[in-house]
Formats: C-alpha cells, sequence, structure tokens
C-alpha cells in the first residue's frame, strides 16, 4: 500500500475511499491518490459539498448519491478511433493474426462511454471478423454502461471521430455507422449484436477466459502500482497463448510483475502479444 498521506486533504480522500469501499462495495483505494484527490475534489463541487468529510458523510448515509459519484470517479475522456495510428497497427498487424482463428472474444476492460466499443466493432466489421467476434464491454459504473449501451454522441464530436476514422484506415464512410438527428449521432443498433456489456471491476472481479484481444487503454494510468499489476495479472490470465493486449500511449506493461509473459508485438503503440510458452524461458 502506498505511504500514509501526509496533508489533510489526502488524508480525508483516504477516508472517503474507505467509506465507499465498506459502506457499498466500490474499491477505488488502489488507484494513484493524486488522480483520485482532484476527482473527489470535481465530484464534491458536483454534489454540492463543501468538503471530502461532508461527501463522506453523504456516501455513509445517502445511498442514493453513490452512483452519480461513482460515475464522477470513473468518466473519461475518449473518442472513436482515439490515437488513429494506434488503430492502424491494429487493422494492419493484428487483425491478420486474428483471422486465423475460428472464433474471437474480445474484451474492452474500462469501456466508459463506449468509444472504444464501437470503434473496434467498426473496425471488425470492416475487417470481416465481426459475425464471429463476441464482445465483453466492461466498466465499474454502472451510468457509463448506460450511455455505452445507447451509444448516443453530441453531434460535435462526429467531425473528430470521422476524421480519426479516415486516419486509422477506415474502408467505410462513419457516416454509414450512425444516424443523425436532433444534435445527437445515435450508433447503428446492429453494432451491439454481437456485444455484452457487464459490470466489472478490475479491482476484486475475474476474468473473461480464453479471450484474443484485451483492449483497455488510458485505464492504468489513474491506478496505483499494485493495482496496475493486479490488472495486468487480469489480462494475462484472460488471453489465449499468442492474444494480443493494447493498452494507452502513456501504460507500459514494464514494471507490473507480468512483462515475462508477452513480447512488444508494436512497441510504439502499446500492442502486447501473449507469448506462447512462457515456461520455456524459464526451464
Amino acid at each position: 500500500m502506498d505511504q500514509a498521506p501526509s496533508d489533510p486533504e489526502e488524508l480525508e480522500a483516504r477516508l472517503l475511499l474507505d467509506a465507499l469501499f465498506h459502506r457499498h462495495g466500490y474499491d477505488f483505494r488502489g488507484y494513484s491518490l493524486p488522480s483520485m484527490v482532484r476527482r473527489l475534489d470535481h465530484a464534491r463541487e458536483k454534489l454540492g459539498c463543501r468538503s471530502l468529510s461532508l461527501l463522506q458523510d453523504r456516501v455513509l448515509h445517502e445511498p442514493a448519491v453513490v452512483p452519480e459519484l461513482v460515475g464522477l470517479l470513473t468518466v473519461q475522456v475518449s473518442a472513436m478511433f482515439r490515437d488513429p495510428s494506434y488503430w492502424l497497427a491494429l487493422r494492419r498487424q493484428v487483425v491478420p493474426l486474428l483471422a486465423t482463428w475460428p472464433s474471437l472474444k474480445v474484451w474492452v476492460a474500462g469501456c466508459a462511454e463506449g468509444e472504444e466499443l464501437y470503434s473496434l466493432v467498426i473496425l471488425f466489421r470492416e475487417e470481416g471478423l465481426e459475425s464471429r467476434t463476441v464482445f465483453y464491454a466492461t466498466d465499474i459504473s454502472p451510468a457509463a454502461l448506460e450511455k455505452a449501451r445507447a451509444g448516443i454522441y453530441p453531434l460535435d464530436r462526429i467531425p473528430e471521430f470521422t476524421e480519426n476514422h479516415r486516419l486509422s484506415g477506415g474502408h467505410s464512410s462513419l457516416s454509414d455507422h450512425y444516424t443523425a438527428a436532433y444534435g445527437a449521432a445515435a450508433m447503428d443498433r446492429s453494432l451491439r449484436d454481437r456485444v455484452v456489456f457487464s459490470d466489472h471491476s478490475l479491482v476484486s472481479d475475474a476474468v473473461f477466459s480464453e479471450t484474443h484481444l484485451v483492449s483497455c487503454r488510458n485505464v492504468l494510468i489513474y491506478f496505483g502500482s499494485g493495482l496496475q499489476r493486479r490488472a495486468v495479472g487480469l489480462f494475462r490470465e484472460s488471453l489465449v497463448r499468442g492474444g494480443f493486449l493494447g493498452l494507452g500511449p502513456r501504460e507500459t506493461i514494464r514494471f507490473s510483475g507480468h512483462a515475462d509473459a508477452f513480447e512488444e508485438f508494436v512497441g510504439e503503440e502499446r500492442i502486447y502479444r501473449r507469448r506462447a510458452a512462457v515456461e520455456a524461458r524459464h526451464g
């Protein structure tokens, strides 16, 4: 565990996270404390509390406030086909190898509001793999999962999504995959036909077994070192031999304790491949 916090705000944050876990079962105690302090301070303002101690009191005595708080603590700023070079590498270097399996399982861990999920489904559809793939989209936040299920995004975000899709090597027009009306874009319902949405915590829950691709981008940067080790361990257990792990541009498995289980497949894009026979390396 990290060393004890020295300033009052960090101590208040630690006590609030303890209360959230012991009262409601949401465990953020292994997240990066400075990151949590910033998010809790934002949540405090949103929920109209003058201090984190007052927010803790609400957590203990007002269960109705918890879903909104969890949503504020887990919110991620994302975009469809964010970091197009990553998606281009996935399309050109990973997809041809995934295509050698007769059926596929993809786990989008920490799917937030669904931008990464829909990017993957569209890419797999364009590459002819969607019909033999099951996508597991998981998040700790029920509110985020509901938004991901709905697949509705502000229309002013679509130009960015469209340009990212083009730069990622997209074969179709992104407009083929959504309907625009009333200032919003609704993703085509058929994109959800092979998606399983599920509550899942990287802190406490088990793996989705026999997956061929785990996509968990820009989640680990919010975790402390112990939780990073646990999460990468889950991904390692989940992946089949030769399966792939995609992380965000500022994330790495190097210090996770599981680096020997993977090889850098496209190192500059943080795409790793589960080694075929780790045991032989230690023989």
